[in-house]
């Protein structure tokens, strides 16, 4: 009998993404050695130097802000929760990467954070259904006072700063509200006083102070910047002075330049601008790709910026020149690749684009974009020489891996979306191949594909569903296809019929053979994994590998010893295919998991998530795979074994 054991924790290698749309989530470590963002639940430490990634994790769920003290020693990371529940704020210490205390009084979500300038204090603002403010004492861990932090439900806060020069005030700005705020430690209380604004009535979005405490800008949706008196409350100035000037879908991001001269603003139309103190005036601008969340002053007249699009940039003031640093997927990786015999690169599936990524540097090669269309699936041929893609609008595109190349395109190859792919191997007789694509109309087609000619061979329609996953057999004669409508079918390439169909309750979500072909392995939502004999179709066992939710990942290793799946649980895991028991997990994804890969040399695990991260996570070693006493390794299991 099986004794039960823990599963151990899969070691993340590095994250490829950014959470772009977090206001102010990039930033530089005060010491100038690492950038830090936030990725899904995860908050990212880059080392700059090296490139080397460190992840602080702990959160339960999306980070939606983040902070570093002064001084460098903290890391402050608020998160948004489920309705009714409190989100929590992590303090982490810089020094050993390790959380120190979990505050949690906000309900929902965490909107903003901010450190006193000598890191004695907290700020931090709830989100809209919790709209208070909250003083943390840093020493002992605790909030030293809080309150609401508007006078009405109406006014809701959006964001918060502190003064530079003074422990006990910060401001909060929000719907038609924009306070001033000194904290009263010995009496544990915090006192709003409003600020005048006249017959002004703006949203503000962000807000940066001047370094002596003077004046603070706060960015508006309407495009305006307002300057305001901190000592007096009182409203000075605005900027443009001309309201055709004013920035488009508003200014989202505003810091001081390093010399204090100028602001900087970023808008939602994805201006860059430099704006002079004396008077608001735009002195100079550039266009980046995404709304600017995030501006971060290096040193001189360089910053980075950051957009929605996740995109970073490195811009230099002086010149407004800007040059795109680095660039991740910003929306759900439908579908990942690897080439035939090689895991130095990988390919991604996205909203209009793929992308070839380094699997040691974790950089981007190559990137091929079509717009407004939606890459659904991928592969590479057999020899390496040829990216073939599924897309939207129903048609299959081969692209060059290196150039990027179209090489040839398949028009109507499905009436709607082409969902799978899958290919054989070149016939060394003609050089052809053929491709096996699967569409959203429930056919499986069979292309034959020869230099100059995109042939359609056969068309088989059984499915009644969307077809979700193709894999063909070694000898390519036959495969086998998944579809969303509970059936499985296994198909004779060769006269064109079908040989065995596999049914269950469930919207099958991936299928692969066992590699000895003799037997199947299925995925779907009603989170199982199913082991069916490959001959008749009957099922051997099956796994409850998830408590509540689809898995909709699934990979099996080339030894046939282990098998890895995701899914909307969001955790990775690895399972010994004999022995149908689970050896490692790994938790880190913060939205539904895609697709799962394992990398043909069996070194590391890719998984890809809605939000558009992609994780590299190390293949365990191997006497964390394998306990003693398991059977012979590549050995299925019996027709006989328990459902």
């Amino acid at each position: 009998m099986m004794t039960e054991h823990q599963p151990e924790q899969l070691k993340l290698r590095s994250i490829i993404g950014f959470s772009g749309t977090v206001p102010q989530g990039l930033l530089r470590h005060p010491s100038g050695s690492h950038r830090i963002y936030p990725l899904g639940s995860n908050v990212v430490l880059q080392n700059l130097a090296t490139g080397e990634q460190e992840f602080l994790q702990g959160h339960t769920n999306l980070i939606t802000c983040l902070a570093v003290s002064k001084s460098g020693r903290y890391i402050a990371s608020g998160q948004v929760t489920h309705m009714g529940f409190q989100a929590d704020i992590i303090l982490w210490d810089f020094a050993t990467r390790r959380a120190i205390k979990h505050l949690s009084l906000h309900k929902v979500k965490v909107e903003a954070l901010a450190f006193s300038p000598n890191d004695l204090y907290l700020a931090s603002l709830g989100g809209e259904d919790d709209n208070s403010v909250i003083v943390w004492d840093l020493e002992r861990g605790n909030a030293i006072c809080g309150a609401p932090a508007s006078k009405d439900s109406a006014g809701v806060a959006l964001c918060l700063a502190y003064l530079n020069n003074d422990d006990l005030a910060f401001v909060t700005g929000g719907h038609c509200n924009l306070r001033v705020w000194e904290v009263n430690v010995a009496a544990r209380k915090v006192k709003p006083t409003d600020c005048q604004m006249g017959t002004i009535k703006r949203i503000v979005k962000c807000i940066t102070v001047d370094h002596q405490d003077e004046f603070m800008y706060c960015g508006t949706t309407t495009g305006d910047l307002l300057q305001v008196a901190v000592a007096t409350k009182l409203f000075k100035n605005s900027g443009p002075p001309k309201e055709k000037d004013n920035f488009s879908l508003g200014i989202i991001s505003c810091a001081l330049n390093s010399d204090g001269q100028g602001i900087l603003i970023g808008a939602g139309d994805g201006t860059l601008a430099h704006m002079s103190l004396h008077g608001l005036k735009v002195s100079r601008r550039t266009k980046l790709d995404g709304k600017v969340t995030s501006i971060c002053p290096v040193r001189g007249t360089h910053i980075m910026a950051a957009t929605s699009q996740s995109n970073i940039y490195a811009v230099d003031v002086a010149t407004m020149d800007s040059a795109r640093v680095i660039t991740w997927h910003y929306s759900p990786v439908n579908d990942i690749a690897f080439p035939p015999d090689s895991s130095e690169v990988f390919a991604t599936a996205s909203d209009t684009d793929i992308r070839i990524w380094g699997a040691q540097s974790a950089q981007e090669y190559l990137r091929i974009r079509l717009p407004n269309l939606e890459a659904k699936c991928i592969i590479f041929q057999k020899d390496g020489r040829s990216l073939i893609t599924g897309w939207t609008d129903g048609k299959i595109r081969a692209f060059g891996p290196q150039s990027g190349r179209l090489q040839f395109e398949i028009h109507d190859a499905h009436k709607k979306c082409v969902t799978a792919l899958a290919v054989t191997d070149i016939d060394r007789r003609d050089g052809t191949y053929r491709i096996v694509s699967g569409g959203e109309d429930g056919q499986v087609r069979i292309w034959r594909i020869s230099r100059h000619v995109q042939q359609l061979e056969n068309a088989m329609k059984e499915h009644k569903g969307t077809v979700t996953c193709i894999k063909i057999r070694k000898n390519n004669s036959e495969c086998v296809s998944s579809s969303s409508d509970g059936s499985c079918i296994i198909w004779d390439l060769v006269r064109h019929v079908r040989n065995q169909v596999l049914f269950a309750p469930s919207f099958f979500k991936a299928v692969c053979y066992y590699p000895e072909e003799n037997q199947l392995l299925t995925s779907g939502t009603d989170r199982k994994v199913a082991y069916w004999e490959a001959y008749d179709g009957s099922l051997i066992r099956e796994i409850e590998a998830s408590q509540s939710d689809a898995i909709n990942g699934l990979d099996i290793t080339q030894d046939g010893m282990h098998f890895v799946l995701g899914g909307s649980d969001k955790i990775i895991k690895l399972y010994r295919y004999e022995e149908g028991d689970m050896t490692h997990v790994g938790v880190g994804h913060s939205t539904d998991i895609l697709k799962v890969k394992i990398s043909p040399d069996q070194r590391s695990i890719v998984s890809v998530s809605s939000d558009g991260a992609v994780f590299q996570w190390e293949w365990p070693k191997p006497h964390a795979t394998t306990a003693a006493g398991s059977p012979t390794p590549g050995a299925a299991p019996h027709a006989g074994a328990a459902h």
